[in-house]
């Protein structure tokens, strides 16, 4: 493939809900364009977009993925993207790489949550976007039913330019809103035929709704609309690409993906309406020495990786879009984060899976680059003599978290070190390790997302991991004071350790642990006072109940003895422990948990389901504000009840809420949940012994 201009490229993301056809829309225009000598199927693993094990083991798309073609003078990078809220971090890195959108909607199914979400997409980032009512060839298909639920989701900025064309049941054509022919497919492509008459009425109707969408574009053309009552085809063309670069006209057409109808016609009407490369506006940059924003200067390289790809065999696959200049492999790209500068190396165009080596990316284009070294998803690479940086790629932050180890011993290392090398795939996943239980995790957008990262440790390094709910960090309190000796003493041979100490133990109000040293007249001497003092942090590790971390204590030692020959440190340490033991028995220990507030967003009619599924969760609602997207909830409720609350949430809502959550305290368990947890640290302790 020659290298293409900014003129003579289009960069359109594929975007909409899962199982509407974004991947067999991608596949047909492939092969329309002649990448392909036949169509691939989900079901059979053989799409270009979808490669990956576990896309074709799952038939959904899990990657975004980039397929160019060639049409009619025109270079078009297609962004498939997936559709599977799991996998939305892909969607923000095809939106990153997309100039427009083609929105998919199913001519059964309708408006979906994920069309919503890629139109709301498309406007937060103001992208041109058209509709495309796909499926056509289903039973059932109904577009003015789906073109009412689009008008009335999206407003009037939707407007059809095509009508179907359908006789016994068949989708067979459709006619042009704007030259008003009708056509029906030959199975090659079109051939003009007359219009059905029993769509006069419904064109006449489509075709208005068409006019004044075109005619708000501009006052030049409202003026000529209600002087002559009619807009020429050629003012509805200007109309309409003005309409659809200012993001004011979303026009809607149709096809069948899978049979390959109206696909090329939709081909065709991409190029008529959605901008090159060069007509977008240049993403947003700062200079890298001073934070200021700036321009870029057009004969420098400038580039951001949008993508990366880690490859068990190529290595580390960076995807990048050039915002200026041309990417050569002469040039050492430098990374304006490390300020470093990349080794020079062989460019690349990829196809799905597929690199093809390129003489050079000009600026507008789509590349691809292997095995650099200091570069992640969101770096800037540029020339070092104009060092610029982008804005950043605005990433989901993970929401769901679970325990993650080997499933063969030995082969923790291994999982880590892999799960790190997908985290340079997939910046929406995060690996931590709990301080407060020590397990490790891996934590994501979804109980899918995590699944799939888990089956690509399989896949490409070789190694078995497992999943669990990860331990919630239960802490231990008193509620009452006591007071108790601990008295250490060991004289059977050799040198002896006696140290006795008198402690009070009560609740602290502000705090995890205060020590305090009352003590008089030196009936314990003072160099022994830390002994106690790290004998009690030691022993705050293991509560009494259930061996949780001990918190909110007040420790005070008072009185004690000593011997001027066998007291040691360790001796006071050891009595300090025993003290601690006996007096917080007493002391009303409880079991304590973690309590997050949790900030959730969801349409206003959902909101008697969230209050009610909180209560069962044994939370509280504090209150309500209103939000863009609906109505944020604000409440609190304990962590044990809410750890695959995210995918409980979807389900609630359809895909439609959101949530924030932070740690805001501890508070007291049930008696009754409290007696089970112990219960089963007893059972767990005895299966270690």
């Amino acid at each position: 493939m020659k290298a293409y201009t900014a003129d003579s490229i289009r960069n359109i993301g594929i975007f909409g809900h899962g199982s509407e056809g974004k991947t067999t829309l991608t596949e047909a225009m492939f092969f329309n364009a002649g990448g392909i000598e036949r169509m691939g199927r989900i079901e059979d693993g053989t799409t270009v977009s979808d490669y990956d094990p576990e896309e074709t083991k799952r038939a959904i798309s899990i990657s975004m993925s980039v397929v160019p073609f060639e049409w009619k003078g025109t270079k078009v990078n297609v962004i498939d993207a997936p559709g599977s809220f799991d996998f939305y971090g892909e969607v923000a890195e095809a939106m990153a790489l997309a100039d427009s959108a083609l929105i998919l909607v199913g001519s059964v199914s309708g408006l979906t949550v994920g069309a919503e979400k890629a139109m709301a997409l498309c406007k937060k980032h103001s992208k041109p976007r058209m509709i495309v009512i796909n499926q056509m060839d289903r039973e059932h298909a109904n577009f003015d039913k789906v073109l009412g639920e689009l008008v009335g989701g999206f407003g009037p900025s939707v407007a059809p330019i095509q009508v179907p064309i359908w006789e016994g049941g068949a989708f067979l054509g459709y006619v042009d809103l704007i030259t008003l022919k009708a056509y029906k497919f030959d199975g090659k492509g079109v051939k003009e035929t007359d219009m059905p008459a029993g769509l006069a009425d419904r064109v006449e109707e489509l075709r208005g709704m068409l006019t004044e969408a075109a005619a708000e574009t501009s006052e030049e053309l409202m003026e000529k609309y209600f002087s002559d009552g009619e807009l020429s085809q050629e003012d509805i063309v200007i109309g309409l690409n003005a309409g659809v670069a200012a993001g004011d006209i979303t026009p809607v057409c149709c096809c069948s993906s899978l049979q390959n109808l109206g696909v090329v016609t939709l081909m065709d009407e991409m190029l008529r309406y959605m901008p090159t490369a060069a007509a977008c506006a240049p993403r947003a940059c700062v200079n890298a020495k001073t934070g200021e924003p700036t321009q870029l200067t057009p004969d420098k390289f400038a580039a951001q990786v949008m993508k990366t790809v880690a490859d068990p065999f190529v290595g580390k696959i960076s995807i990048m879009k050039v915002f200026s200049g041309t990417l050569t492999s002469s040039v050492a790209p430098y990374n304006t984060r490390e300020e470093k500068a990349e080794k020079p190396g062989t460019v690349y165009v990829m196809t799905g899976k597929s690199l093809t080596t390129a003489d050079r990316i000009e600026a507008g284009d789509i590349g691809a680059m292997a095995k650099l070294q200091l570069t992640n998803t969101g770096d800037t690479l540029c020339d070092a003599s104009v060092p610029v940086t982008f804005e950043p790629i605005a990433f989901p932050k993970p929401c769901i978290s679970l325990a993650v180890s080997a499933k063969k011993q030995g082969e923790d290392d291994k999982i880590i070190a892999g799960l790190r090398r997908l985290t340079e795939e997939d910046p929406t996943i995060v690996i931590e390790k709990s301080m407060e239980t020590g397990d490790v995790l891996v934590c994501g957008i979804g109980e899918a997302h995590i699944d799939v990262t888990c089956a690509k440790l399989r896949n490409k390094f070789k190694v078995e991991a497992q999943l669990a709910d990860p331990r919630v960090a239960y802490r231990e309190t008193i509620r009452s004071s006591a007071e108790a000796e601990g008295k250490h003493k060991k004289q059977s041979g050799g040198a002896g350790q006696f140290g006795v100490v008198q402690m009070r133990f009560e609740p602290l109000a502000e705090g995890d642990f205060e020590f305090v040293n009352a003590i008089v007249g030196g009936v314990v001497p003072k160099e022994y006072i830390p002994a106690v003092e790290k004998g009690l942090r030691e022993a705050l590790v293991h509560g009494v109940l259930a061996g949780y971390p001990m918190i909110g204590i007040k420790a005070t030692l008072y009185d004690g003895k000593y011997h001027p020959v066998d007291s040691k440190e360790v001796a006071f340490k050891s009595a300090a422990r025993l003290a601690y033991k006996a007096a917080c028995i007493k002391a009303s220990p409880v079991l304590i948990e973690p309590i997050y507030r949790y900030d959730i967003t969801v349409p206003a009619d959902y909101l008697g389901d969230i209050m009610g599924d909180m209560s069962r969760r044994r939370g509280r609602v504090i209150g309500t504000d209103p939000a863009d997207e609906g109505t944020t909830v604000i409440a609190e409720a304990p962590l044990s009840e809410m750890v695959k609350y995210a995918t409980d949430l979807r389900s609630m809502t359809q895909g439609r809420g959101s949530f924030t959550s932070e740690f805001v305290r501890y508070e007291d368990v049930p008696a009754n949940i409290a007696q089970k947890i112990i219960e089963q640290a007893k059972r767990d302790e005895e299966d270690d012994e």
